[in-house]
């Protein structure tokens, strides 16, 4: 998956206008679990929990089942842009919208807004160092300049539809700490926000 970013004075690294705070492309998700199975949809899209692909939306399904595609590692409830992120692997995440339903995980039919940090069962895995995608941008990860003072991750093997012209080689508490060799400044979050990046 595409990141889209935005570069600041001296570098930095921040996602643009259209994007989540994440810089994950907005997914959705709809209950269809039964809470009556344990282990299944005692809570939507609990951690360990699995869901289903789909063109429009996204269904929890067991994970043991044909249709399980992509495996929940972190689950948090409110919005992405006032909750912690998602852990720096994580392939996708889903956007859960709050939805009044039959049971519900609260007792009271109703499922709160949220989201889900999402890993695919099997690969490609984008969101792994160099895998060209993800919410996050982490050490490992290669960009390229698509204009307009923005850069997008891609693929560091090459295999992307553009070629990488950065790579993240280090995560820093700041700019200082960077080594010489930096090209261009990425900005991560946590607590090592400083992506020091070199040029290819």
């Amino acid at each position: 998956m595409a990141l889209a970013v935005v570069l600041l004075p001296a570098g930095c690294r921040t996602p643009s206008s259209g994007t989540s705070s994440s810089g994950a492309p907005a997914g959705s998700a709809r209950s269809t679990a039964s809470p009556a199975l344990p282990g299944y949809g005692a809570r939507f899209l609990a951690v360990d929990e699995c869901s289903s692909f789909g063109t429009a939306s996204f269904t929890e399904v067991p994970c043991s089942g044909e249709r399980a595609a992509a495996r929940v590692i972190a689950r948090y409830d409110g919005t992405v842009a006032g909750g912690p992120p998602c852990p720096a692997t994580t392939d996708f995440v889903l956007h859960i919208g709050a939805q009044r339903t039959g049971g519900g995980e609260d007792g009271d039919g109703t499922i709160p807004q949220g989201y889900a940090c999402m890993r695919n069962l099997e690969p490609p895995h984008p969101g792994d160092p160099g895998g060209g995608g993800g919410p996050r941008t982490i050490v490992g990860d290669c960009v390229y300049g698509s204009g307009r003072g923005e850069v997008r991750e891609t693929t560091c093997d090459g295999s992307g539809k553009r070629k990488p012209q950065y790579r993240v080689v280090r995560a820093v508490a700041s700019r200082a700490d960077c080594p010489p060799s930096t090209a261009l400044y990425v900005q991560l979050g946590g607590e090592h926000p400083v992506g020091c990046a070199r040029r290819l």
